[in-house]
C-alpha cells in the first residue's frame, strides 16, 4: 500500500510539474499554444491521479502532496533546466519529504 502511494505521488508530481513547466514554456519561451495545452491536459491529469491515493482525506493527499511538489520541482529544474540547487534547497526538500512520511504513513489510531 505504501509503494503504491509513493508511485502515485511520483505520478502526481510528473503531471503536476510537468504540466506546469509546460505551460511555462509555452508562455514565457513563446513555445505556442500547443506545450500550453499539453500543460492545461497533464495538469488535469494530476488532479485524477491524486484521487487514486489509498488514503481517503483530501486534505492529508494535498498537504503531503505539497512536500512532494517541492522536492520534485527542484528534481525536474535539474533536469529540465540545468538548475543547481544548493545545500539549502536540498535540506529543504528533505524536510518537505520528511513531512510527507509523517503524513501519510505514520500510524494512526482509529
Amino acid at each position: 500500500m505504501v509503494l503504491r502511494s509513493i508511485l502515485l505521488f511520483l505520478a502526481a508530481a510528473v503531471c503536476e510539474i510537468g504540466g506546469a513547466w509546460l505551460i511555462w514554456q509555452g508562455v514565457r519561451e513563446h513555445r505556442g499554444l500547443l506545450w500550453i495545452g499539453g500543460g492545461v491536459v497533464a495538469l488535469g491529469v494530476y488532479g485524477f491521479v491524486a484521487t487514486l491515493q489509498p488514503d481517503a482525506h483530501f486534505g492529508r493527499i494535498l498537504a503531503a502532496y505539497g512536500g512532494v511538489f517541492v522536492a520534485g520541482s527542484l528534481a525536474w529544474g535539474m533536469v529540465a533546466d540545468g538548475y543547481r540547487p544548493d545545500r539549502y534547497d536540498v535540506l529543504g526538500a528533505l524536510l518537505c519529504l520528511a513531512g510527507v512520511a509523517v503524513i501519510m504513513y505514520a500510524p494512526r489510531m482509529a
